[in-house]
Formats: C-alpha cells, sequence, structure tokens
C-alpha cells in the first residue's frame, strides 16, 4: 500500500511501539517502503499526550508546568532528542491554545496558559528546542482550541462570535515554525458552517490571511468525530479547503487505502 500509494508520511501511535528494538525495525521497514522525502512523525507533547513512555523512553511532564523560557527550551530538546533518536522526523507539538476557565479539558493542561503573551513566548522556546534537535515541530491547533466547550475528538465545537484576537496571537508570533495542524472548530463569525480544517475561508483568510502561515498546513486527525462522512470525503474536503496533508490515525487498513486512493488520484 506504502509503494504504491507514496503518502507524505506515517504517524505512528502508541499502539505501534512496544519498546525502542521494535520501533527501529518498524521504522526501518517503514523507510524501506515509503518514497524519498516522506516523514515519520509522532504525537508526543510531554504529560498525557505521549506515545514513546516509560520505561523504554523517559516521562516528560505537560507543558502547562512550564514557567520560563530556560524550561520551555530544555523541555524541547529533550523531547526533539528522545523523538529524533527513536527515528522520528516531526514531532506533534507545541500546543499553542490557551487554556481558558469553563472551556473542554481536552486542552487542560496541554496548554501553557491562560495568558497569549506567555503561550506565545513559550511554545516558541519549545518549538525552538525541537528545531535544535532537527526535529520539525507543529504548532497546533491553529487558529486556536483554546475555547471549545466540547472535545472534538467526540462532538463538532462551535466557537460563536467573539474576539479571537487572542487565540491567533501565538501563532502569529509563531508563524515562521514549518508546519501547523488545523482545529475540528468552527468559528462562527468567519464560517458558520465548516470547521476550520474544512474552510477554505478560515484557511485562506485567517490561517494563511491574518496569522500569515505559510508553512505546511496539516489536518488534524480526520477520524475525530467532529467531522463527517467517509474517511475518503474527510480527506478531499481538507486538502480542497487548503490543507497541504490530511491525516488520517485509526490504523485500519480499509480507511488507510480509501484516502490513500481518494487523494493520489
Amino acid at each position: 500500500m506504502l509503494r504504491r500509494h507514496g503518502p507524505r508520511g506515517v504517524i505512528l501511535f502508541g499502539r505501534n511501539i512496544q519498546n525502542a528494538v521494535q520501533l527501529a525495525d518498524l521504522v526501518a521497514e517503514l523507510r524501506n517502503a515509503l518514497p524519498p522525502g516522506a516523514v515519520l512523525m509522532v504525537d508526543q507533547e510531554g504529560g498525557r499526550v505521549a506515545r514513546l513512555r516509560p520505561p523504554h523512553w523517559p516521562a516528560l511532564g505537560p507543558a502547562g508546568d512550564l514557567t520560563s523560557s530556560e524550561a520551555a527550551y530544555a523541555h524541547g530538546r529533550v523531547l526533539g532528542a528522545m523523538v529524533k533518536a527513536a527515528g522520528f522526523d516531526v514531532a506533534a507539538a507545541p500546543v499553542l491554545d490557551l487554556r481558558l476557565k469553563g472551556a473542554s479539558d481536552v486542552v487542560g493542561d496541554r496548554a501553557l496558559s491562560d495568558d497569549p503573551e506567555v503561550v506565545a513566548a513559550l511554545g516558541l522556546k519549545i518549538a525552538e528546542g525541537i528545531m535544535a534537535e532537527g526535529v520539525i515541530p507543529v504548532m497546533k491547533h491553529v487558529p486556536g482550541h483554546g475555547r471549545a466547550l466540547v472535545d472534538s475528538h467526540v462532538s463538532l465545537p462551535r466557537v460563536e462570535a467573539c474576539d479571537l484576537s487572542a487565540d491567533f496571537l501565538p501563532f502569529e508570533r509563531c508563524k515562521n515554525l514549518p508546519w501547523a495542524m488545523t482545529a475540528h472548530v468552527i468559528y462562527a463569525q468567519y464560517d458558520p458552517a465548516f470547521p476550520a480544517t474544512i474552510s477554505a475561508k478560515v484557511i485562506k483568510d485567517i490561517i494563511r490571511g491574518e496569522i500569515g502561515f505559510r508553512g505546511i498546513l496539516v489536518s488534524d486527525d480526520l477520524a475525530m468525530q467532529a467531522l463527517s462522512g467517509t474517511p475518503a470525503a474527510r480527506a478531499v474536503a481538507a486538502l480542497a479547503a487548503g490543507c497541504d496533508i490530511a491525516l488520517y490515525c485509526p490504523g485500519d487498513m480499509e480507511g488507510n487505502l480509501a484516502v490513500l486512493e481518494a487523494v493520489s488520484a
């Protein structure tokens, strides 16, 4: 499948990872099957979002515990070194969403602060630490998941009209980072019908326009329940809206084939 369709890369999760030796063998097999330039990605932030875990890899605390530029940079260096040594090119961190009271705890302590200035400054330091180890960071979830009242893994959040300048600020300050991940969130004042991932208006006017991000834009996991339709339809919609990469994470063969066939047709 990988040789035939030549995807942009592969993302691995805890279910794919048993120990360092097994992972090294799997990475070697994937490298052999993937086209030149394809990447291996892992969702590794620290805290509760970690696919490389003890006892085989060291535990990292959540980003929400970081309080200084030095600590944030050190966090990024440790994270980047761990990910690089395990064979990955891309780490899905840092989270640049705001940590807001009353919002869904899907973000929670994954976020650095409720202060956008702090999020911007510490998030950039995490990313710089990751890049110092030769790994590509992915800032997420643009243009901001912090106000979502529900978890986009299970339903579609809707943010009604409000001033989102604070939410955008960390992404604006970090707009020169190489990769960003979209939010499966409806921002009603910009597009009342579609979440950012599949909204051409939000991607063009906000992410590429107001925020000014010019790098690689990858969707959040297209299998999340915030979206509807078949896996193939979701992938086509994300790419048509302006995402550069459609990310489908469950690992089921039927879904993988459908997505690859749809986007490579």
